[in-house]
């Protein structure tokens, strides 16, 4: 069955190389299952609509769950019942856009809640930024990424690394992005990634040939995140949210 995510009540311009810096707080979540990361988002967006928290980016990972944005074609799902059953995933649909996509272990999600009045109010300009984030990324472990005219995203070759999603309300960003750091690549057997049927999928443990640990891999984004987007990022401890470790 699919799950649609209830709705949560409402708990100066950057730019790299700019005179000034803009503040970022991020929160590293643990494990988070994927309605409570809906939870959180709307939380945030909220707060950050109201001016109550600067810019922030919630880093977590999901247990196994495929999620379908608002352009999402059904045949693009690939397992029955049952298979699901057997994967012990989750579905959900959301209002990011995109098609379907698939989340787990060794995973590293973002949310980015940044208020593009505050940087650019250009979606065009922002997902660009995202994608030089982890190309960036990419380049310090040593991997050559690039951007696909007709996708978005991150690639290496004909294979994505980092899938991308997002959604705007009032000039409000939510979700975000999926790098695939350990990810185990064979759960993407079952969908149709992204709706590209003549594309493949990758992780920085496939193209380096060993698994990369996962706050390694955070310590890159996060700086790299300040530098694109002009940001001082700040960790700061969640408030609803205690980390899970799985």
């Amino acid at each position: 069955m699919i799950r649609r995510p209830q709705g949560v009540a409402a708990a100066r311009p950057s730019a790299e190389g700019g005179d000034s810096e803009m503040l970022c707080q991020v929160e590293q979540l643990g494990v988070v299952n994927y309605a409570e990361g809906l939870e959180l988002q709307q939380a945030r967006v909220a707060a950050r609509k109201s001016g109550s928290i600067p810019d922030t980016l919630l880093l977590l990972e999901h247990p196994h769950v495929y999620t379908l944005g608002r352009n999402a074609n059904r045949e693009n799902l690939l397992f029955s019942s049952e298979r699901l059953r057997q994967l012990r995933a989750e579905v959900f649909e959301t209002n990011r856009g995109g098609d379907v996509t698939y989340h787990g272990p060794g995973q590293l999600v973002g949310y980015p809640v940044f208020d593009l009045k505050q940087h650019r109010r250009d979606l065009g300009w922002y997902m660009r930024s995202i994608e030089e984030v982890f190309i960036r990324v990419a380049g310090e472990f040593g991997i050559a990424a690039g951007r696909n005219p007709q996708a978005t995203g991150v690639w290496v070759g004909n294979d994505k690394l980092v899938a991308m999603g997002v959604h705007v309300s009032r000039w409000v960003t939510s979700h975000g992005f999926a790098f695939n750091v350990n990810t185990d690549l064979q759960f993407f057997d079952w969908i149709v990634p992204c709706g590209l049927r003549d594309k493949g999928v990758t992780s920085l443990e496939k193209l380096l040939g060993h698994p990369v640990p996962m706050n390694t891999a955070i310590e890159r984004v996060i700086p790299a995140f300040g530098k694109v987007f002009g940001l001082e990022m700040v960790n700061v401890p969640s408030e609803d949210h205690a980390p899970s470790r799985g």
